[in-house]
């Protein structure tokens, strides 16, 4: 649970200037034409803080969602391979990791959905018509809670986007490690240098991250949607309807391709770098 605090939170926090750019190229497409060109502007428009808006219910929202996340896939992955036994467990393994990190993620979106909600609220909201601060931002989404739906109105959309997410994100890492020490580095796992295993981890976690941008991408466009006041008492078929699903799968999706990857493969890094410090070894290849 510690190793995921600081996998999701440290890395989420890190590349808020991304976040807010890319939520606000799938809010108002017109005007945050590119990642770049985005920048631009909201340097333009807001100076340099407005590239950190939203960085503290960023890094407290992903910390606790790490904290399940990873913490309780750990659990799950245990108690379902315990449950199918050693021949199920080998035969159906692939099946194992989808349960145990949608398992996982169910807990962690209800611990990460208000300070989500609150993210993008000052993230997308018009300069001067929204708190910047989170104190002041969490008390005004409670005070608006009949409009904003806070604190769980965007769970259903958030678990549309995680869920798929965080399956293809463990699913495939898993995939690609256990490829890695099958197909490239063919000699048993302990043999090789902890450095030789953390390259293995970060890799495997880029190219996962990059299945993860794509697979959930329209559901992340919907969660940045449902902050914009125009869509405010929508329902998310309503939103969907108006925007269109190629809209929803394609706007900002190289900006969070780049930034999913990264993200991801910074995440197994740390994660198993913890793990490894604390002498469990790093995840994934056997």
């Amino acid at each position: 649970m510690l190793g995921g605090v600081l996998a999701c939170g440290i890395t989420h926090a890190a590349i808020t200037p991304l976040d807010v750019t890319k939520c606000n190229m799938q809010v108002d497409p017109a005007k945050y034409k590119g990642l770049v060109s985005g920048l631009k502007t909201i340097v333009a428009e807001e100076g340099a803080g407005g590239l950190w808006k939203g960085v503290g219910p960023t890094f407290i929202g992903y910390s606790l969602q790490g904290m399940f996340k990873y913490g309780l896939y750990e659990v799950f992955k245990d108690t379902y391979m315990n449950l199918a036994g050693e021949e199920n467990t080998t035969k159906y393994k692939g099946l194992i990791w989808l349960a145990g990190s949608a398992s996982a993620e169910v807990f962690a979106d209800i611990a990460l959905c208000p300070l989500e909600m609150t993210k993008v609220k000052i993230q997308t909201s018009t300069p001067g018509t929204f708190p910047i601060s989170m104190g002041p931002a969490l008390a005004e989404m409670s005070k608006l809670r009949a409009e904003t739906r806070y604190p769980f109105g965007s769970l259903t959309p958030l678990w549309s986007r995680q869920i798929p997410y965080t399956m293809a994100k463990f699913f495939f890492f898993e995939y690609f490690a256990s490829l890695f020490y099958s197909k490239v580095l063919t000699e048993p796992k302990e043999t090789y240098a902890q450095t030789t295993q953390l390259g293995v981890t970060f890799v495997s976690g880029y190219l996962s991250g990059i299945v993860c941008a794509v697979v959930s991408h329209p559901a992340d466009s919907l969660v940045s949607l449902m902050g914009k006041p125009s869509n405010r008492g929508k329902s998310i078929g309503t939103i969907a309807s108006e925007v269109g699903i190629a809209s929803l799968a394609t706007k900002g999706l190289g900006t969070r391709v780049l930034m999913i990857g990264t993200l991801t493969g910074f995440q197994w890094w740390i994660y198993d770098s913890f793990k490894a410090a604390m002498g469990m070894g790093t995840t994934g290849g056997k």
